[in-house]
């Protein structure tokens, strides 16, 4: 079966996850949506990704507990991983996928249309944008619930999106929000009726922007938390004037130009 379908909307990949009947992400299903993601970041005619639900009320569920239960018992008697090597990453699997949307070159925006817990939302805070719909009932982090903590990227992620002692809170105690909760707390940056409509809209509007500049600004953003102000200024600087030799930087600039003035006789 088909997890991830993937249809285009002008320049937009739209990539939609349905695992019936409960939505929950899989290791297969994982990666589908990163062979999708991959493929929707090499075609130069995508200019955006949003990445939505395709069942009733459900974004992504949650990851499969059936699928981390069973890993669990498989590690009971096994010895301890070797640290992993700096630079290493995984090239498959639920973690390859959030780093693949977090590194894309392009804007990716979950439209948030139904539950969004666990992986589903650690999926969408490696997204650039979140759009969340008003009747969502759930949106969080529930691991420590069921004795585990959230071990893709949203222990990392969510402080840098709504700051340390809201993340503690939430991861600590396991806590969902319905969407408009989520909205007021900044876990995502809009709350509407119809959020797959307002991201295809958000999406389109990058069609018209060179893809180069979008791809520096996101790199260059994306990594300012990461490193002291002084290297990120340097990359920037020197970014930026890669980005000026660029066809789209010029083609941008030439019509953003004021017109000649007609000097009075």
């Amino acid at each position: 079966m088909t997890l991830v379908t993937t249809e285009r909307q002008g320049a937009t990949a739209i990539l939609t996850y349905a695992n019936p009947p409960f939505g929950t992400l899989t290791g297969a299903g994982s990666n589908e949506m990163l062979a999708a993601v991959k493929a929707a970041v090499e075609d130069a005619a995508v200019r955006a990704i949003v990445i939505t639900g395709g069942l009733p009320g459900i974004f992504i569920r949650h990851y499969d507990v059936g699928e981390l239960s069973t890993a669990s018992d498989a590690l009971k008697d096994a010895p301890p991983p070797a640290p992993p090597q700096p630079g290493m990453r995984p090239s498959t699997g639920f973690l390859a996928l959030v780093d693949a949307i977090h590194d894309a070159p392009k804007p990716v925006i979950a439209a948030i249309n139904g539950l969004c817990m666990g992986g589903g939302f650690e999926l969408s805070l490696a997204c650039d944008l979140r759009i969340i719909g008003r009747n969502v009932t759930a949106i969080g982090l529930p691991e420590t619930r069921v004795g585990i903590f959230p071990g893709g990227g949203g222990t990392q992620r969510l402080p840098r999106v709504v700051g340390e002692a809201r993340a503690v809170e939430i991861i600590l105690r396991g806590l969902t929000y319905d969407g408009p909760r989520a909205h007021e707390i900044g876990m995502v940056h809009e709350c509407v009726d119809d959020p797959l409509a307002r991201a295809l809209e958000l999406s389109a509007e990058f069609a018209g922007k060179g893809a180069e500049g979008v791809a520096y600004a996101k790199r260059l953003t994306r990594a300012a938390l990461d490193r002291p102000l002084a290297e990120g200024l340097a990359d920037e600087r020197a970014s930026f004037g890669a980005v000026m030799r660029t066809a789209s930087a010029r083609e941008g600039l030439r019509a953003a130009r004021p017109p000649a003035r007609i000097e009075e006789a």
